[in-house]
């Protein structure tokens, strides 16, 4: 199908309102996020009493949203974009209500399980960008992914305003992270309503806009055929290193300005609040920008800007200088995460676009976990500069290499969605 005839297709369907929907569920997905990378790393500390363990906690939930990413995406592949992601708002709720009784408790095992669930959440949420790329053209497939992420910077505002009052004025203890553990649940309730909302299914939408409502659907390719299509080794490289850096240094700059530099502790919350408003506030405009100058460019200079993002933190130490240092991180992941993800959508049809997507967020979470994990004892044992120098390089490297050896990749076939 041409692109007149994609448009002309298009106006008849709901692609706006599912648009509106999935955002407006990434925002209630940002806002436990938000939650979650303030305060997992010290909720598991505080129960079992171990500092060196400072990035169990976010190792846990990036582990289990990775693990729950490939098996979501192929099931979105075969049961349709919607169940999956109302299965995974689910988990959140179990997920929030569990850390909450394992706080009130102390209880490290149902915290452990919490955690877990909060994880798996995380990770089947993210996809809702494969349900964006199911509804929008090739040409304008950035900004529909753009789009549906841009709801996530409403969380990032409305975040702070529920779980910083809750917090203010008392001291970190199991007794004062029980509610903002309930306070994350109910978060995921109100995404649960809104994903839930969403008709007729995404997946619907990219095979009626791409078969022209024939019925037909594409078998899907294995996974090695997907691997070796034209960008998407960069896009996954890209993907992979601006994510994983990027959750292990929220997670881990965070409490360190609350705990080293002696601030209160509600102040993580602006903190990780600006992070998350650089990830999302101007992503329709970085969606254009992408469209325009290829995905390529947009894979690197993401890459570079979190590289000085990182490097920034060897000198900051106040909570605004440490609050636009992670501003910047995430401006420089919201170029490369989404100039992937739309690399990704190009290089893919309907049938295995899930497929693809959850294989790059399991290796995404992954890595984010191990680094993490690693960054954690890193900092409580070498300082705030290994984690800087450390994942600056980790960024760089990728950066060169993608501007030495990609270029921009070839979408399937027009009209294959």
């Amino acid at each position: 199908m041409g692109t007149l005839g994609r448009v002309s297709q298009s106006e008849s369907l709901p692609i706006r309102r599912n648009t509106i929907l999935l955002s407006a569920a990434l925002a209630a997905n940002s806002a436990m996020l938000q939650l979650s990378a303030a305060v997992a790393s010290l909720t598991l500390v505080l129960v079992l009493d171990i500092q060196g363990l400072l990035g169990l906690g976010p190792a846990i939930v990036l582990a289990s949203g990775a693990l729950a990413a490939l098996p979501a995406g192929r099931s979105m592949d075969r049961f349709g974009r919607i169940p999956v992601l109302a299965a995974g708002y689910g988990f959140g709720i179990v997920g929030c209500g569990l850390a909450a009784l394992g706080s009130a408790i102390t209880s490290a095992p149902v915290v452990l399980v919490g955690l877990v669930g909060v994880g798996a959440a995380s990770g089947v949420s993210l996809l809702a960008r494969t349900a964006a790329g199911d509804m929008y053209p090739p040409e304008r497939r950035a900004r529909g992914i753009a789009l549906v992420l841009f709801g996530a910077v409403f969380g990032a505002l409305l975040g702070p305003s529920v779980f910083s009052p809750l917090l203010s004025g008392k001291d970190l203890d199991g007794d004062s992270l029980a509610p903002l553990w309930l306070a994350g649940g109910v978060f995921m309730v109100v995404g649960l309503a809104l994903v839930s909302a969403v008709r007729p299914d995404p997946k619907e939408i990219a095979r009626l806009l791409g078969n022209e409502g024939t019925g037909v659907e594409r078998p899907a390719a294995p996974l090695r055929e997907l691997l070796a299509r034209p960008g998407v080794i960069p896009a996954l490289l890209a993907a992979q290193a601006s994510f994983a850096v990027m959750v292990a240094l929220m997670t881990l700059t965070g409490p360190v300005v609350v705990d080293y530099q002696g601030h209160a502790a509600h102040h993580v919350f602006p903190i990780i609040a600006a992070h998350v408003v650089g990830m999302y506030a101007l992503v329709i405009v970085v969606g254009d920008l992408i469209d325009r100058i290829g995905r390529t460019p947009a894979l690197a200079g993401g890459l570079l800007l979190m590289a000085a993002a990182a490097i920034s933190l060897l000198w900051v130490e106040s909570v605004p200088a440490t609050a636009l240092a992670l501003f910047g991180l995430g401006l420089g992941w919201n170029f490369s995460f989404v100039a992937a993800t739309a690399e990704l959508a190009d290089s893919t049809h309907a049938s295995e676009r899930g497929r693809l997507l959850g294989f790059n967020d399991l290796l995404s979470g992954a890595t984010g976990a191990g680094l993490a994990l690693l960054g954690g004892l890193a900092l409580d044992v070498l300082g705030v500069a290994s984690l800087a120098i450390g994942a600056a390089v980790l960024v760089i490297l990728p950066a060169a290499w993608i501007l030495r050896e990609g270029r921009p990749g070839a979408a399937v076939e027009p009209g294959t969605g």
